[in-house]
């Protein structure tokens, strides 16, 4: 239980870190580039700063992964979502931005949910899914990224909502992809469909990402995220995997959980860094604009 929660923890931290540098390589290759959506994604992927983001959210990713084999799937999902409040605070740190008492409230009530969550989680469930559940998981995979990816195709208006929101949806499905391989070893591991769910929604989940951090508002396409990913892979452990409270504690880490998503909705916002680089490239320090600032005069419109 204890590791579980450390590595839950580790993950957060990575991927939090990571979302500040993903958001800017986005942001500048969309700037920068011409040309294809595909081509822009393809130069976001090369920019050092995305890839910076991505070695960290592959650290991340990978703590998670263990996590999931140890704890309960909601109480992981709690912990990715509060890896915003990470993101707020490096972001104060790296980029310059401001917190104001509403945001250093929202990390507050991360924290406390994330401590009730830790003290609240029972363990893991036993179950691990059956072979018509891992094929559903498989073709449910192909079909969100397929319709993310011709959605944001189409859209003009709510279309950072969509994007982030079928990339929150690949992301859970990645979360239960996981829990359904009890055994992971070769070659066992490749006649298992959910390995290949881990595979589609892992890959398909970062390119709707990186769509979502170009088309606009990143705190709209953050906020469906982290909703997307967090609470129906929550509720699918407990329901279809058997995932439990500690007895008596089920009110406890309800109110937890629910903390945890709606700070880290609050804080969605500082996933955009696109106002805090200077003219240069380099990150601004004393007297740099808040986030809301730093988004007047580079194009940023909610949609």
């Amino acid at each position: 239980m204890v590791a579980g929660l450390v590595l839950a923890l580790c993950a957060a931290v990575c991927m939090g870190m990571a979302t500040v540098w993903q958001a800017v390589g986005a942001r500048r290759a969309a700037a920068d580039g011409e040309g294809s959506r595909g081509r822009i994604v393809a130069k976001a992927l090369r920019g050092w700063p995305f890839l910076a983001g991505t070695g960290l959210d592959t650290l991340g990713f990978v703590a998670q992964v263990v996590a999931l084999q140890l704890v309960a799937l909601f109480l992981v999902e709690a912990f990715v979502a509060a890896s915003l409040a990470v993101t707020a605070v490096v972001g104060t740190a790296v980029l310059g931005l401001r917190l104001r008492r509403v945001e250093w409230g929202a990390v507050i009530v991360v924290c406390l949910g994330l401590a009730t969550l830790s003290v609240s989680a029972g363990r893991d469930g036993p179950g691990d899914g059956d072979p018509p559940m891992r094929a559903a998981m498989l073709v449910a995979s192909v079909l969100v990224v397929a319709v993310g990816w011709v959605l944001g195709g189409l859209l003009r208006r709510g279309r950072p909502v969509v994007l982030g929101a079928t990339a929150g949806l690949s992301f859970g499905l990645t979360a239960i992809a996981v829990r359904l391989l009890p055994d992971a070893t070769v070659p066992t591991v490749f006649a298992n469909p959910a390995a290949y769910v881990v595979v589609v929604s892992g890959v398909g989940g970062y390119l709707l990402l990186v769509q979502a951090l170009q088309s606009g508002s990143v705190t709209a396409a953050t906020a469906a995220m982290v909703i997307c990913e967090t609470v129906w892979p929550g509720v699918f452990g407990v329901v279809w995997l058997g995932d439990t409270t500690r007895h008596g504690y089920g009110g406890l880490a309800l109110a937890g959980f629910v903390c945890c998503v709606a700070g880290a909705v609050a804080l969605g916002r500082f996933g955009e860094a696109e106002g805090a680089p200077t003219a240069e490239g380099a990150p601004t320090a004393e007297g740099a604009p808040t986030a809301d600032e730093a988004t007047k005069g580079h194009g940023v419109s909610d949609r």
